[in-house]
Protein backbone atom coordinates (compact mmCIF):
# COMPACT_ATOMS: atom_id res chain seq x y z
CA UNK A 1 0.00 0.00 0.00
CA UNK A 2 0.88 3.88 -0.80
CA UNK A 3 1.73 4.25 3.51
CA UNK A 4 3.99 1.05 3.42
CA UNK A 5 7.31 2.29 5.07
CA UNK A 6 9.95 2.19 2.53
CA UNK A 7 12.28 0.07 4.40
CA UNK A 8 9.45 -2.57 5.07
CA UNK A 9 8.73 -3.21 1.49
CA UNK A 10 12.30 -2.80 0.45
CA UNK A 11 12.94 -6.05 2.91
CA UNK A 12 9.99 -7.63 1.88
CA UNK A 13 11.23 -7.16 -1.59
CA UNK A 14 14.79 -8.49 -0.77
CA UNK A 15 13.69 -11.44 0.72
CA UNK A 16 11.72 -12.35 -2.22
CA UNK A 17 14.40 -12.22 -4.49
CA UNK A 18 16.40 -14.41 -1.58
CA UNK A 19 18.94 -11.79 -1.10
CA UNK A 20 20.91 -10.64 1.94
CA UNK A 21 21.54 -7.18 2.75
CA UNK A 22 24.82 -7.38 1.61
CA UNK A 23 24.34 -9.46 -1.65
CA UNK A 24 21.99 -6.64 -2.40
CA UNK A 25 23.97 -3.99 -1.64
CA UNK A 26 26.55 -5.33 -3.84
CA UNK A 27 24.61 -6.00 -6.52
CA UNK A 28 22.91 -2.43 -6.65
CA UNK A 29 26.88 -0.80 -5.90
CA UNK A 30 25.15 0.97 -2.86
CA UNK A 31 26.58 0.91 0.67
CA UNK A 32 24.78 -2.08 2.89
CA UNK A 33 24.89 0.56 5.63
CA UNK A 34 22.24 2.14 3.19
CA UNK A 35 20.29 -0.72 2.99
CA UNK A 36 20.24 -1.63 7.04
CA UNK A 37 19.47 2.00 7.53
CA UNK A 38 16.31 2.12 5.42
CA UNK A 39 15.24 -1.29 6.80
CA UNK A 40 15.72 -0.29 10.56
CA UNK A 41 13.38 2.99 9.50
CA UNK A 42 16.14 4.98 10.80
CA UNK A 43 15.98 6.32 7.30
CA UNK A 44 12.93 7.42 5.98
CA UNK A 45 13.94 8.06 2.30
CA UNK A 46 16.54 7.72 -0.46
CA UNK A 47 17.65 9.68 -3.65
CA UNK A 48 16.42 8.84 -6.49
CA UNK A 49 19.37 7.43 -8.12
CA UNK A 50 20.06 5.56 -4.90
CA UNK A 51 16.28 4.22 -5.38
CA UNK A 52 17.09 3.46 -9.31
CA UNK A 53 20.13 1.50 -8.32
CA UNK A 54 18.08 -0.40 -5.26
CA UNK A 55 15.44 -1.37 -7.77
CA UNK A 56 17.42 -2.72 -10.52
CA UNK A 57 19.29 -4.92 -7.48
CA UNK A 58 16.34 -6.40 -6.89
CA UNK A 59 15.48 -7.00 -10.54
CA UNK A 60 12.11 -5.04 -10.03
CA UNK A 61 10.45 -1.82 -11.19
CA UNK A 62 10.98 1.49 -9.78
CA UNK A 63 7.31 1.51 -8.77
CA UNK A 64 7.83 -1.61 -7.17
CA UNK A 65 10.01 -0.67 -4.53
CA UNK A 66 8.37 3.03 -4.22
CA UNK A 67 4.51 1.73 -4.12
CA UNK A 68 3.69 5.05 -6.14
CA UNK A 69 1.14 4.76 -6.01
CA UNK A 70 -0.37 1.49 -6.96
CA UNK A 71 -3.95 3.48 -7.17
CA UNK A 72 -5.37 -0.29 -7.97
CA UNK A 73 -4.48 -3.21 -6.31
CA UNK A 74 -1.21 -5.11 -7.77
CA UNK A 75 -1.03 -7.72 -5.30
CA UNK A 76 -2.94 -10.46 -7.68
CA UNK A 77 -6.34 -9.45 -6.83
CA UNK A 78 -8.89 -8.71 -9.36
CA UNK A 79 -8.64 -5.46 -10.60
CA UNK A 80 -11.62 -2.96 -10.02
CA UNK A 81 -13.73 -2.49 -12.98
CA UNK A 82 -12.94 0.48 -13.67
CA UNK A 83 -9.57 -0.26 -14.89
CA UNK A 84 -11.14 -3.56 -16.58
CA UNK A 85 -13.26 -1.13 -18.68
CA UNK A 86 -9.90 1.61 -19.47
CA UNK A 87 -7.97 -2.00 -20.11
CA UNK A 88 -10.59 -3.63 -22.67
CA UNK A 89 -10.65 0.11 -24.15
CA UNK A 90 -7.06 0.53 -24.92
CA UNK A 91 -6.84 -3.24 -26.15
CA UNK A 92 -10.43 -3.93 -27.58
CA UNK A 93 -11.38 -7.90 -27.91
CA UNK A 94 -9.91 -9.31 -30.82
CA UNK A 95 -13.24 -10.41 -32.07
CA UNK A 96 -16.43 -8.97 -31.69
CA UNK A 97 -18.27 -5.67 -32.79
CA UNK A 98 -16.66 -2.00 -31.89
CA UNK A 99 -18.16 -0.26 -29.26
CA UNK A 100 -20.71 2.40 -29.57
CA UNK A 101 -19.53 5.72 -29.22
CA UNK A 102 -20.20 7.37 -26.13
CA UNK A 103 -21.84 10.75 -27.74
CA UNK A 104 -23.71 8.55 -30.18
CA UNK A 105 -22.70 8.29 -33.76
CA UNK A 106 -25.22 10.85 -34.44
CA UNK A 107 -23.89 14.04 -32.05
CA UNK A 108 -19.92 12.72 -32.36
CA UNK A 109 -18.27 15.65 -34.04
CA UNK A 110 -14.39 15.95 -34.17
CA UNK A 111 -14.48 19.38 -32.43
CA UNK A 112 -17.11 17.77 -29.38
CA UNK A 113 -14.30 14.61 -29.53
CA UNK A 114 -11.49 17.24 -28.88
CA UNK A 115 -13.41 19.06 -26.09
CA UNK A 116 -13.81 15.33 -24.25
CA UNK A 117 -10.06 14.62 -24.80
CA UNK A 118 -9.23 18.13 -23.07
CA UNK A 119 -11.50 17.61 -20.31
CA UNK A 120 -10.01 14.54 -20.12
CA UNK A 121 -6.01 15.94 -19.15
CA UNK A 122 -7.61 18.25 -17.22
CA UNK A 123 -8.79 15.33 -14.54
CA UNK A 124 -5.17 13.69 -14.95
CA UNK A 125 -3.67 16.95 -13.79
CA UNK A 126 -5.86 17.59 -11.02
CA UNK A 127 -5.51 14.08 -9.83
CA UNK A 128 -9.00 12.65 -10.25
CA UNK A 129 -8.13 9.53 -11.09
CA UNK A 130 -11.30 7.29 -10.43
CA UNK A 131 -13.48 10.10 -12.26
CA UNK A 132 -10.91 9.69 -15.18
CA UNK A 133 -11.12 6.03 -15.07
CA UNK A 134 -14.57 6.34 -15.72
CA UNK A 135 -15.03 8.31 -18.66
CA UNK A 136 -11.55 7.19 -20.24
CA UNK A 137 -13.18 4.25 -22.04
CA UNK A 138 -15.76 6.47 -23.54
CA UNK A 139 -13.22 9.07 -24.78
CA UNK A 140 -11.09 6.15 -26.72
CA UNK A 141 -14.17 4.70 -28.16
CA UNK A 142 -15.08 8.26 -29.67
CA UNK A 143 -11.94 8.49 -30.97
CA UNK A 144 -11.85 5.25 -32.40
CA UNK A 145 -14.49 5.74 -34.28
CA UNK A 146 -13.34 9.29 -35.73
CA UNK A 147 -10.37 8.18 -36.54
CA UNK A 148 -12.22 5.60 -39.26
CA UNK A 149 -15.28 7.59 -40.71
CA UNK A 150 -15.41 10.31 -42.97
CA UNK A 151 -13.22 12.25 -45.80
CA UNK A 152 -9.06 11.48 -45.81
CA UNK A 153 -9.25 14.46 -43.81
CA UNK A 154 -11.56 14.30 -41.43
CA UNK A 155 -9.63 10.47 -40.47
CA UNK A 156 -6.59 12.19 -40.08
CA UNK A 157 -7.82 14.88 -37.69
CA UNK A 158 -9.71 11.59 -36.05
CA UNK A 159 -6.30 9.87 -35.85
CA UNK A 160 -4.52 12.64 -34.10
CA UNK A 161 -7.09 13.03 -31.66
CA UNK A 162 -7.25 8.67 -31.07
CA UNK A 163 -3.00 9.23 -30.09
CA UNK A 164 -3.64 11.91 -28.01
CA UNK A 165 -6.54 9.85 -26.09
CA UNK A 166 -4.30 6.53 -26.24
CA UNK A 167 -1.42 8.99 -24.54
CA UNK A 168 -3.69 9.77 -21.71
CA UNK A 169 -4.24 6.32 -21.34
CA UNK A 170 -0.93 5.35 -20.85
CA UNK A 171 -0.36 8.48 -18.43
CA UNK A 172 -3.29 7.66 -16.33
CA UNK A 173 -1.70 3.81 -16.54
CA UNK A 174 1.91 5.16 -15.71
CA UNK A 175 -0.22 6.31 -12.19
CA UNK A 176 -2.01 3.75 -11.46
CA UNK A 177 1.47 1.63 -11.54
CA UNK A 178 0.60 -0.42 -14.50
CA UNK A 179 3.41 0.27 -16.63
CA UNK A 180 2.76 -2.58 -19.01
CA UNK A 181 -0.73 -1.31 -19.72
CA UNK A 182 0.75 2.22 -20.43
CA UNK A 183 3.19 0.88 -23.37
CA UNK A 184 0.86 -0.57 -24.82
CA UNK A 185 -1.34 2.26 -24.98
CA UNK A 186 1.29 4.05 -25.80
CA UNK A 187 2.28 1.73 -28.97
CA UNK A 188 -0.97 2.01 -29.69
CA UNK A 189 -1.14 5.59 -29.53
CA UNK A 190 2.30 5.80 -31.50
CA UNK A 191 0.45 3.75 -34.91
CA UNK A 192 -2.17 6.24 -34.45
CA UNK A 193 0.01 9.57 -34.85
CA UNK A 194 1.68 7.93 -37.96
CA UNK A 195 -1.50 7.89 -39.63
CA UNK A 196 -2.50 11.84 -37.95
CA UNK A 197 -2.23 15.20 -38.98
CA UNK A 198 -0.40 16.47 -36.28
CA UNK A 199 3.95 15.91 -37.08
CA UNK A 200 4.83 16.89 -33.38
CA UNK A 201 1.93 13.53 -32.57
CA UNK A 202 4.77 11.22 -32.28
CA UNK A 203 7.61 13.13 -30.54
CA UNK A 204 5.00 13.81 -27.59
CA UNK A 205 3.94 10.24 -27.51
CA UNK A 206 7.35 9.70 -27.26
CA UNK A 207 8.24 11.39 -23.97
CA UNK A 208 5.72 9.73 -22.49
CA UNK A 209 7.54 6.29 -23.72
CA UNK A 210 10.58 7.57 -22.46
CA UNK A 211 8.36 8.24 -18.98
CA UNK A 212 7.29 4.93 -19.32
CA UNK A 213 10.65 3.53 -19.62
CA UNK A 214 12.11 5.74 -16.27
CA UNK A 215 9.33 4.25 -14.08
CA UNK A 216 10.59 0.61 -15.27
CA UNK A 217 14.15 1.24 -14.32
CA UNK A 218 14.90 1.42 -18.66
CA UNK A 219 16.97 4.45 -18.06
CA UNK A 220 19.48 3.70 -20.95
CA UNK A 221 16.36 3.14 -23.58
CA UNK A 222 14.46 6.59 -21.98
CA UNK A 223 17.58 8.29 -22.37
CA UNK A 224 18.04 7.52 -25.95
CA UNK A 225 14.81 7.76 -27.02
CA UNK A 226 14.06 11.20 -25.69
CA UNK A 227 17.73 12.19 -27.76
CA UNK A 228 16.59 10.69 -30.93
CA UNK A 229 12.64 12.45 -30.92
CA UNK A 230 14.57 15.34 -29.88
CA UNK A 231 16.99 15.76 -32.80
CA UNK A 232 14.07 14.83 -34.99
CA UNK A 233 11.85 17.63 -33.44
CA UNK A 234 14.74 20.21 -33.71
CA UNK A 235 15.61 19.76 -37.12
CA UNK A 236 12.33 20.23 -38.63
CA UNK A 237 9.97 22.07 -36.35
CA UNK A 238 11.34 24.52 -33.57
CA UNK A 239 10.33 27.31 -35.84
CA UNK A 240 6.53 27.39 -34.02
CA UNK A 241 6.14 27.60 -30.64
CA UNK A 242 4.91 24.18 -30.50
CA UNK A 243 7.53 22.67 -32.10
CA UNK A 244 10.19 24.33 -29.14
CA UNK A 245 7.61 23.37 -26.44
CA UNK A 246 8.10 19.56 -27.56
CA UNK A 247 11.57 19.75 -28.19
CA UNK A 248 11.85 21.17 -24.92
CA UNK A 249 10.05 18.50 -23.04
CA UNK A 250 12.11 15.84 -25.04
CA UNK A 251 15.50 17.79 -23.32
CA UNK A 252 14.19 17.37 -20.35
CA UNK A 253 13.10 13.99 -20.62
CA UNK A 254 16.27 12.84 -21.25
CA UNK A 255 18.35 15.06 -18.32
CA UNK A 256 15.64 13.00 -15.92
CA UNK A 257 17.02 10.65 -17.45
CA UNK A 258 20.30 11.43 -17.16
CA UNK A 259 20.14 12.32 -13.65
CA UNK A 260 18.26 9.04 -12.18
CA UNK A 261 21.50 7.42 -13.31
CA UNK A 262 23.94 9.49 -11.28
CA UNK A 263 25.27 12.08 -13.76
CA UNK A 264 23.87 15.18 -12.22
CA UNK A 265 26.74 17.70 -13.98
CA UNK A 266 25.28 16.43 -17.71
CA UNK A 267 21.88 16.38 -16.57
CA UNK A 268 22.36 19.94 -15.11
CA UNK A 269 23.78 21.04 -18.50
CA UNK A 270 20.78 19.90 -20.41
CA UNK A 271 18.49 21.42 -18.37
CA UNK A 272 20.28 25.04 -18.22
CA UNK A 273 20.19 24.60 -22.03
CA UNK A 274 16.91 23.80 -21.87
CA UNK A 275 15.66 27.19 -19.54
CA UNK A 276 17.90 29.35 -21.97
CA UNK A 277 15.66 27.74 -25.13
CA UNK A 278 12.26 29.15 -23.13
CA UNK A 279 13.46 32.64 -24.12
CA UNK A 280 12.55 31.57 -27.81
CA UNK A 281 8.92 31.59 -26.77
CA UNK A 282 8.49 35.15 -26.35
CA UNK A 283 9.27 35.64 -30.02
CA UNK A 284 6.89 33.15 -31.30
CA UNK A 285 2.85 32.83 -31.38
CA UNK A 286 1.57 31.33 -28.88
CA UNK A 287 0.45 27.62 -29.16
CA UNK A 288 -3.80 27.56 -30.22
CA UNK A 289 -4.32 24.93 -27.45
CA UNK A 290 -1.62 24.30 -25.09
CA UNK A 291 -3.31 21.61 -23.10
CA UNK A 292 -2.62 19.41 -26.11
CA UNK A 293 1.15 20.10 -26.38
CA UNK A 294 4.17 19.23 -23.55
CA UNK A 295 4.11 21.14 -20.29
CA UNK A 296 7.80 23.25 -21.36
CA UNK A 297 8.02 27.03 -20.07
CA UNK A 298 10.56 28.70 -17.95
CA UNK A 299 8.90 27.99 -14.98
CA UNK A 300 8.46 24.14 -15.52
CA UNK A 301 11.94 23.51 -16.26
CA UNK A 302 13.16 25.16 -13.15
CA UNK A 303 10.52 23.22 -11.10
CA UNK A 304 12.75 20.43 -12.79
CA UNK A 305 16.21 21.98 -11.65
CA UNK A 306 14.66 22.38 -8.00
CA UNK A 307 14.22 18.47 -8.26
CA UNK A 308 17.34 16.89 -9.55
CA UNK A 309 18.85 19.30 -7.00
CA UNK A 310 16.64 17.83 -4.13
CA UNK A 311 17.17 13.94 -5.37
CA UNK A 312 20.98 14.95 -5.55
CA UNK A 313 21.45 15.95 -2.16
CA UNK A 314 21.70 20.10 -3.10
CA UNK A 315 19.12 21.32 -0.58
CA UNK A 316 20.25 24.51 -0.53
CA UNK A 317 20.55 25.19 -4.21
CA UNK A 318 17.03 23.51 -4.58
CA UNK A 319 15.93 25.73 -2.36
CA UNK A 320 17.77 29.01 -4.40
CA UNK A 321 16.77 27.58 -7.48
CA UNK A 322 12.88 27.86 -6.13
CA UNK A 323 12.99 31.08 -5.30
CA UNK A 324 13.26 31.97 -8.49
CA UNK A 325 10.00 30.68 -9.97
CA UNK A 326 7.35 32.54 -11.21
CA UNK A 327 4.98 29.89 -12.10
CA UNK A 328 3.13 30.58 -15.64
CA UNK A 329 -0.52 30.33 -15.95
CA UNK A 330 -0.56 27.34 -17.33
CA UNK A 331 1.72 25.33 -14.96
CA UNK A 332 -0.62 22.30 -14.20
CA UNK A 333 -1.42 21.09 -10.30
CA UNK A 334 0.47 18.34 -10.11
CA UNK A 335 3.40 20.28 -11.31
CA UNK A 336 2.91 22.86 -8.51
CA UNK A 337 2.57 19.85 -6.44
CA UNK A 338 5.85 18.46 -7.51
CA UNK A 339 7.25 22.03 -6.60
CA UNK A 340 5.74 21.97 -3.03
CA UNK A 341 7.43 18.71 -2.23
CA UNK A 342 10.95 19.15 -3.34
CA UNK A 343 10.62 22.56 -1.28
CA UNK A 344 9.33 20.79 1.73
CA UNK A 345 12.15 18.31 1.03
CA UNK A 346 14.82 20.60 0.65
CA UNK A 347 13.94 22.29 4.03
CA UNK A 348 13.76 18.63 5.74
CA UNK A 349 17.31 18.33 4.46
CA UNK A 350 18.45 21.07 5.87
CA UNK A 351 16.93 21.13 9.30
CA UNK A 352 14.42 23.56 8.74
CA UNK A 353 10.92 21.50 9.53
CA UNK A 354 8.60 24.32 10.48
CA UNK A 355 9.72 25.60 6.61
CA UNK A 356 8.93 22.18 5.38
CA UNK A 357 5.72 21.98 7.08
CA UNK A 358 5.15 25.59 5.63
CA UNK A 359 5.55 23.98 2.57
CA UNK A 360 3.32 21.35 3.13
CA UNK A 361 0.13 22.71 4.57
CA UNK A 362 0.03 24.98 0.95
CA UNK A 363 0.18 21.30 -0.92
CA UNK A 364 -2.75 20.20 1.34
CA UNK A 365 -4.75 23.49 0.65
CA UNK A 366 -3.95 23.84 -3.11
CA UNK A 367 -3.87 19.56 -4.34
CA UNK A 368 -5.00 17.43 -1.65
CA UNK A 369 -5.60 14.32 -3.95
CA UNK A 370 -2.37 15.09 -5.15
CA UNK A 371 -0.46 14.77 -1.89
CA UNK A 372 -1.96 11.58 -1.04
CA UNK A 373 -1.03 9.95 -4.67
CA UNK A 374 3.07 10.77 -3.43
CA UNK A 375 4.77 8.76 -1.47
CA UNK A 376 7.29 11.40 -0.98
CA UNK A 377 4.49 13.34 1.19
CA UNK A 378 4.62 10.52 3.23
CA UNK A 379 8.58 9.72 3.65
CA UNK A 380 8.95 13.60 4.68
CA UNK A 381 6.16 13.47 7.57
CA UNK A 382 8.13 10.52 8.77
CA UNK A 383 11.35 11.97 8.67
CA UNK A 384 9.80 15.12 10.44
CA UNK A 385 8.14 13.25 13.09
CA UNK A 386 10.98 11.42 14.19
CA UNK A 387 12.92 14.67 14.02
CA UNK A 388 13.94 16.66 17.33
CA UNK A 389 11.32 19.54 16.75
CA UNK A 390 7.76 19.17 16.02
CA UNK A 391 6.44 21.95 14.30
CA UNK A 392 2.80 23.42 14.67
CA UNK A 393 0.85 21.87 12.37
CA UNK A 394 2.81 18.34 11.74
CA UNK A 395 0.48 16.69 13.68
CA UNK A 396 -2.66 17.55 11.51
CA UNK A 397 -0.38 17.20 8.03
CA UNK A 398 0.70 13.06 10.05
CA UNK A 399 -3.08 12.42 10.77
CA UNK A 400 -4.40 13.55 6.67
CA UNK A 401 -1.49 11.13 5.52
CA UNK A 402 -2.70 8.41 7.54
CA UNK A 403 1.16 8.22 8.97
CA UNK A 404 0.57 8.82 12.93
CA UNK A 405 -0.20 5.97 15.28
Amino acid sequence: MATEHLGDRLARLRRLSDLTQEALAGRAGVSVDVVRKLEQKRKHSARLPTLHALARGLGVELTSLLGDPPGVPSNGDAEPPQLVAVRRAIMPPLFGPPPEPSAGPERLTLSLLWQEIAAGWTLYHDAEFGRLMDVLPGIISDARLASAVGTADQRATGQAALGKALQLGGHLSIRLGKTDLALSSLERAMAAAGQSSDPLLAPMISNSVAWAYQRQNRLDDAQSLAVYAADGVEREHVGSAEGVRVWGGLLMSAATSYARSGDYGQANDMMVTAERATDRLKMLPAPVDGKMVSIFSRSSVRIERVRLAVQHARPAEALTLARGIRLSADTPPSWRTWLLLDVARAHTDIGDAAGAVQALERLRRAAPGWMRHHTLAVSIVEDLWAGPVRPAGLRKLAEFLGVTG
